[in-house]
């Protein structure tokens, strides 16, 4: 018998699920590095890409210089708002619709919500949003109907 799957793409047995992906999946920050690296960082309340140099040497002479990343870009609400359900729903637990109105700035869609559930493609547990086995096939779908 298999190991249940906690996300799209991974399966362990319960409590042993890898922390450091979960970090991705659950929109936390995280630090890329190496040349072509990237991340998400968040200082004084603003999301932050961070993009490391990809060629090698230029990336290599830029350590010691601290000056190994390129210039760091703000992440637009919008912007965050998509990436948190494009990572969040990817997992068995779905997403915090609480913590989805805070990064976007307003609430989910109700009637998206409604639809998604009407269809079997999604339902609601609570606060959380979780996405069927028959949605996570068209997941890019079901986010492009919740988002405004």
């Amino acid at each position: 018998e298999g190991m249940p799957d906690y996300e799209i793409s991974n399966h362990a047995r319960d409590g042993a699920q890898s922390r450091h992906n979960l970090i991705y999946w659950r929109y936390g920050d995280y630090i890329g590095i190496g040349p072509g690296a990237h991340g998400r960082l968040t200082l004084n309340g603003q999301k932050l890409a961070t993009v490391a140099y990809s060629n090698p040497q230029r990336w290599l002479d830029g350590v010691a210089k601290n000056e190994a990343e390129k210039p760091r870009v703000a992440i637009s609400r919008g912007e965050q708002a998509t990436e948190f359900l494009l990572m969040g729903l990817r997992l068995k637990e779905g997403v915090d619709l609480a913590r989805y109105a805070a990064i976007s700035g307003h609430p989910i869609d109700e009637n998206a919500v409604a639809h998604l559930q009407d269809i079997g493609m999604a339902e609601r547990h609570g606060d959380r949003l979780i996405v069927l086995d028959q949605g996570v096939i068209v997941l890019n779908a079901v986010i492009e109907t919740l988002l405004p």
